[in-house]
């Protein structure tokens, strides 16, 4: 399951978690909301759906660039409700595979680099419905359709986790089935939390996007267009587009200077190598060995002045923490700059986003080296 992308990006806000009520019906909500946490131990963005006849929750890994939500069929799973998709369904997507006409796909987990094959279901879904500022109704789709799991391709998720959830550009995924389902627009906002105490959310659908204190997030964003990768960076995926998500980052600046790095690396090579990639299953940036090299020797070099510690996994770079010094956005550290489009269009890191507390007392540099077969 090599990925080839050299810039692989988690971005990190603090939000509001949005209560659910009991559960209603409503036929096309303006928008829906799940909630996300950070799991403490594997560091995973789960959230939690209700499914299955009676309505269970499963708690899910969330894949932004993943191409369906999948879930272990083979323990505890019972539905008076599922059933099996139909190779001649439209559901059923040209490149799959088709045994006894049951539709079937293959589940995909990033995390433990494991693949399997499994039956197109549907089955009852529930989510939380919002008007993007308070929740509404739990709203509920009939045949909301998934692939069936199994526990060897389960393994590596966080504990009580059964199954990912894709959010990637297929219409297959949570986005595009949501959006058919209740006739809004086929777009979504994810913002997650860098702390496992405090919640995130993700939204589907229309904004506005209100969190606390009373303040639509959508409205003062700069904006950049996502790019899509015509070679699949996911494994058993062969002749079809990437469903992950890229952005076209121009050049790399720290405290305003710009990195000395081969720039055609932050492109997509016509192999489907290379660019930068928006990622939820990978918890720290990571970043292809030239560039992570010209990163951390300028970033480092900042830092002279703060004393040097022993290097935490995965880390290479850490520091005590007596060392800084805090502010609003986090330990003052080099401020990061991703010069998008143009130069006016920058998304900019700062220490709260780009330091790691590591363990008590040490702050770590929160990028790592893509090294072969160790991150992807």
């Amino acid at each position: 399951m090599a990925s080839t992308s050299h810039l692989s990006i988690l971005l990190f806000s603090l939000l509001l978690l949005l209560a659910a009520t009991s559960p209603t019906t409503a036929k096309n909500p303006r928008a829906l909301v799940l909630p996300v946490t950070k799991d403490a131990s594997t560091l995973q963005y789960v959230t939690k759906i209700a499914q299955r006849t009676p309505l269970v929750p499963v708690k899910l890994t969330v894949d932004i660039g993943s191409r369906f939500m999948w879930v272990n069929c083979e323990q505890g799973y019972n539905s008076t409700s599922d059933r099996k998709v139909r190779c001649s369904s439209p559901i059923c997507p040209p490149l799959r595979g088709c045994g006894g006409n049951i539709c079937g796909l293959g589940p995909d987990n990033r995390i433990s680099k494991t693949g399997t094959f499994g039956d197109v279901v549907t089955d009852v879904l529930a989510v939380q419905s919002t008007d993007g500022s308070n929740p509404g109704p739990i709203v509920s789709v009939r045949r909301f359709p998934f692939v069936c799991g199994t526990a060897f391709v389960s393994q590596g998720l966080a504990s009580g986790v059964t199954g990912m959830a894709g959010l990637g550009i297929t219409n297959l995924s949570l986005p595009a089935q949501f959006a058919s389902a209740f006739k809004f627009p086929n777009k979504f906002a994810v913002c997650l939390s860098s702390s496992t105490n405090s919640p995130g959310v993700i939204f589907f659908g229309n904004g506005p996007y209100v969190l606390l204190p009373n303040v639509d997030v959508s409205e003062p964003l700069v904006y950049t267009p996502l790019i899509k990768n015509p070679v699949n960076t996911a494994s058993g995926f062969l002749g079809e587009a990437s469903a992950d998500y890229f952005i076209g980052v121009k050049s790399i600046k720290i405290n305003g200077k710009a990195l000395p790095i081969n720039k055609t690396l932050l492109a997509i090579s016509e192999e489907g190598k290379g660019g930068t990639m928006i990622s939820t299953v990978h918890p720290y940036t990571v970043m292809e060995t030239s560039i992570y090299k010209a990163f951390t020797s300028t970033f480092v070099k900042q830092l002279a002045g703060v004393t040097r510690v022993a290097a935490v996994a995965p880390f290479e770079f850490c520091y005590s923490a007596k060392g800084f010094v805090s502010t609003r956005l986090g330990v003052r550290v080099p401020q990061i700059d991703l010069v998008l489009q143009s130069k006016s269009v920058v998304w900019s890191m700062f220490g709260a986003n780009s330091m790691v507390e590591a363990r008590e007392g040490v702050l770590c540099l929160g990028f790592v080296e893509n090294k072969p077969h160790a991150y992807f």
